[in-house]
This record gives structure tokens, sequence and C-alpha cells, in this order.
């Protein structure tokens, strides 16, 4: 049994690093939505707003990073698909259609924007990585704050106050996580 780790070249993503497999790649989609699932369950209800602070985006964009796009979305959209069919693990132990279920579509379209990036080496430095976590959160808003907006029956600015605003300390600090994870993650690899 070997326990040799294929070298690190550019146009890979960590996941890539394991020994390619079918096996290994529906094993990183069920992990990846299975991760995202748990990570919505950190939720702290936000005054004001329908939507709640969850661990759920960090999940998605590191998911998205770590997996590259193709798994990335995979993954995100079983998460996506097994909360609308019932399964309570969007945030808040909640399932199916809610206001919030635009920030669910953004993280699908995220995760594939942060893994592309991340092929080409996004993920392999701080402030590379701090960019790339950016253009994902970006992305998740783009789509979530509109879809809040027309699910709730709220004007754009009234939505953009309660699912933008109240988020964004926290979504730097979970930027500021990722910088510190993944980059890490390359050096230990590169040992």
């Amino acid at each position: 049994m070997s326990t040799a780790v294929a070298p690190v070249r550019t146009g890979q993503v960590l996941a890539d690093l394991i020994p390619a497999s079918r096996v290994r790649d529906v094993a990183l989609v069920v992990g990846g939505a299975a991760l995202t699932g748990l990570a919505a369950q950190l939720s702290v209800p936000v005054p004001g707003s329908p939507v709640p602070v969850t661990g759920q985006t960090f999940a998605a964009l590191l998911v998205g990073t770590t997996l590259g796009a193709r798994r990335g979305v995979a993954s995100l959209a079983l998460y996506a698909l097994a909360g609308l069919a019932g399964l309570p693990w969007f945030a808040q132990g909640t399932s199916g259609f809610s206001v919030s279920f635009g920030y669910i579509l953004g993280m699908i379209l995220a995760s594939a924007a942060v893994g592309a990036l991340a092929r080409r080496g996004a993920d392999r430095n701080v402030w590379r990585t701090a960019g790339a976590m950016l253009v994902g959160e970006a992305i998740i808003y783009a789509v979530g704050v509109p879809y809040l907006a027309y699910a709730a029956d709220m004007s754009l600015s009234a939505a953009v106050a309660a699912g933008l605003t109240p988020f964004l300390l926290g979504d730097a600090l979970k930027a500021a996580l990722a910088m510190g994870v993944l980059p890490t993650a390359w050096k230990l690899v590169k040992r």
C-alpha cells in the first residue's frame, strides 16, 4: 500500500491530490454536500432579517475551492436538491423553498467560480485566496439578494438592508479563515 501523494501541478485543486477514481469523485461530492448541510446548522438569527448568519457560505466556498468547479457544482447542486426533496439541512434545519433559497442558488454558481479560480492557483496564497472568496461572496449576494426581494415582496433596498448589510462583517471573517486554511493546506502538501 502506497501513501505517496501525487506531485503538485498547476491546474490542480486540493481534491486532485487524492488518487483519481469515480468512487473518489462521488465521495467528494457527497461529502461536500454533507459538509455544507452541517455548516448550515451553525445558524444565528439576525434581528430584522429572514436570513440567518450560517457557516453554509463558508462551507460552500470551501467545497468549490477544494473540489474544483465541476465537483463543487455537483456537490452544491446535490445539497440544494436534497434540501428541496425534504432533507432538513438548510439553515436552522429547514428544507424546501424559502425566501433565502436564492443564496443557495448563488452558492452553486459561486462554487463554480471559486473552483475555476482555484484551478488557476487562487487558493495557494493569502491574497489570491481573499480575491477568490470575495468573488464567490459577490456571486452569492448577486443571486440571493434579488431573490430575497422577490420572494419576500421587499424593495431591493430593503433586501440589501436585510440580506446583505448585516452579513458583511461575518463574511469578512469567513474569508479571513479561508485565507489561512487553503494556503496552509497547500504548504503542507508541498512538504
